[in-house]
């Protein structure tokens, strides 16, 4: 009964989970389908601001570099062509330039929140279309009367360079890319072809598939930008999702934490308003079974207070095993430490269980080791916890059947106490079941005695007090073994004797330290 409440709360709970990730998940994919369709690019407009602040970071990257080239290329353009024509053209490539980079520093101060961004994109594009058309312009400047016929292979160099760093500095925004790189190319080969010499022609069918390779480059480029973009927002919520979860999680363990500690508070408050009517029930119906005040001729009377009888032990079994866990749980269940032989209180809890194992026929088969040094326990909690496991031994091995107590040192120097029977045994997939408290497994409803279910779940806490180990191996149809093991730490172990010269050093050695 326990045992499938336990799985039918897993399972919903699983379902449960699976309906927030799928919510999750459809949430996500609505936002993203109208992100869609709200961006002029088809993007999510956040994504279009990201690639818009980098194409305007990557125009100030280059604020200095792109002058100086061009101060550059003046200077050598003036061998060929006229330097008023040179002056006039550098001057109005700087005022293009510092228009650009303007927008873009205004652009890079204006808050996401506040930002128009197609306002913004045809400022740049505009921008760029007026940078583009001013190195085009170069090609139709006059030449001097000094010129030598070298000139074509210079400006057909410059026309590389200027696409290419074009390319790599605005190939975030793929529209101000076409619109800076197109004039000078079309100027190029406007050029080239008019010339009407073949080697001119040939430069002009290069100028046009360097466009094209330069735009696919920035395409490329382009959209290895947007999936970075699309991993870092990935990643981001991912983020998001786990904090959630996590404060989830926090916030629901925080609550059961909460609603546990109080129920075991309830409960380890409650002993003695619990207990005292029951010891009153106890109490009378046995002065009536044992018909101390007089003879009961009824027999139907006489049944009725032997099951009052025994269902008031149950019951009062079952508070105080509950009160047991409660107190343990809740932090109020003290140890009174003590020495203690292990082997002793094993025999003890034997000797007390052993009438209940002959009504069954079963033998109990004891072995101790010798010489065992006494532990640093509490007497009270190793007697429960063996009597707790003596008694699922007992009530779970069918008559004729078995029981192996074993005490005695591990090879690290701890204590163990093992106790194993020739029961049913557990399937292996009901363990973390009847491990749990009021768990029960089928074995245990279909054919054992009534229990509560609480028994291993008090002998795990106590072990645990007593920072022992508690293990349980079983097999179906070949009996359960459990093994208790206490730590090395609470083995008293005897000290040798003191001989007679080193209690004298002893004595000097404190002498002397006192008198420091």
């Amino acid at each position: 009964m326990i045992g499938g409440k336990v799985v039918e709360t897993n399972e919903k709970i699983a379902m449960n989970s699976e309906r927030a990730r799928r919510r999750r998940h459809v949430a996500r994919t609505i936002g993203d389908a109208r992100d869609k369709l709200t961006s002029a690019t088809g993007t999510r407009p956040s994504f279009d601001y990201e690639m818009t602040l980098m194409y305007a970071r990557n125009r100030l990257s280059a604020a200095y570099t792109l002058p100086l080239f061009a101060v550059m290329i003046s200077v050598i353009s003036c061998l060929f062509i006229p330097v008023q024509f040179v002056a006039i053209w550098l001057g109005l490539l700087l005022l293009c330039h510092a228009l650009l980079i303007s927008i873009c520093h205004r652009f890079q101060n204006v808050p996401q929140n506040v930002v128009a961004l197609n306002k913004w994109r045809r400022h740049f594009i505009f921008g760029d279309f007026l940078y583009g058309l001013c190195w085009g312009s170069l090609f139709f400047l006059p030449m001097a009367d000094h010129a030598n016929s070298g000139f074509e292979v210079f400006q057909f160099a410059i026309m590389l360079v200027v696409i290419a760093m074009t390319t790599m500095l605005s190939f975030n925004l793929m529209s101000a890319l076409f619109a800076s790189t197109i004039p000078i190319t079309l100027a190029s080969v406007a050029v080239f072809a008019l010339d009407g010499q073949p080697l001119h022609f040939a430069m002009a069918a290069m100028a046009s598939g360097s466009e094209i390779f330069m735009l696919m480059l920035g395409i490329r480029l382009n959209s290895s930008s947007l999936i970075m973009l699309e991993y870092r927002a990935e990643k981001d919520w991912l983020f998001v999702e786990l904090e959630q979860a996590k404060a989830i999680s926090d916030e629901s363990r925080r609550r059961a934490e909460e609603a546990n500690l109080a129920k075991s508070r309830f409960l380890a408050t409650m002993s003695h308003e619990l207990r005292t009517p029951l010891n009153a029930i106890l109490g009378f119906s046995e002065v009536m079974q044992t018909e101390v005040l007089g003879p009961m001729n009824n027999e139907t009377y006489k049944g009725y207070v032997t099951d009052i009888h025994t269902s008031g032990q149950h019951l009062l079994n079952l508070i105080n095993e509950i009160l047991d866990l409660s107190r343990v749980e809740a932090g109020k269940y003290t140890l009174n430490e003590e020495s203690i032989h292990l082997g002793d209180v094993a025999q003890d809890c034997c000797h007390l269980i052993s009438v209940r194992a002959k009504s069954k026929g079963i033998v109990v088969h004891e072995r101790y080791e010798e010489n065992l040094p006494k532990l640093w326990a509490d007497e009270r909690a190793i007697r429960q916890v063996i009597l707790n496991l003596l008694s699922n031994a007992v009530k779970f091995t069918p008559t004729g059947g078995e029981i192996w107590v074993t005490c005695g040192w591990t090879t690290g120097g701890s204590q163990y106490i093992k106790i194993r029977d020739t029961g049913p045994g557990i399937p292996e997939d009901e363990i973390p079941i009847v491990t749990q408290a009021f768990g029960q497994g089928a074995i245990a409803h279909s054919s054992a005695e009534a229990g509560t279910g609480l028994g291993l779940s008090i002998v795990q806490a106590l072990v645990q007090m007593h920072e022992g180990k508690f293990e349980l191996h079983s097999k179906l149809r070949e009996g359960t073994e459990v093994i208790i093991t206490l730590p090395r730490k609470r083995v008293l172990e005897a000290m040798p004797p003191i001989e007679a010269g080193e209690e004298e050093e002893d004595r000097h050695q404190i002498r002397s330290a006192a008198i420091a």
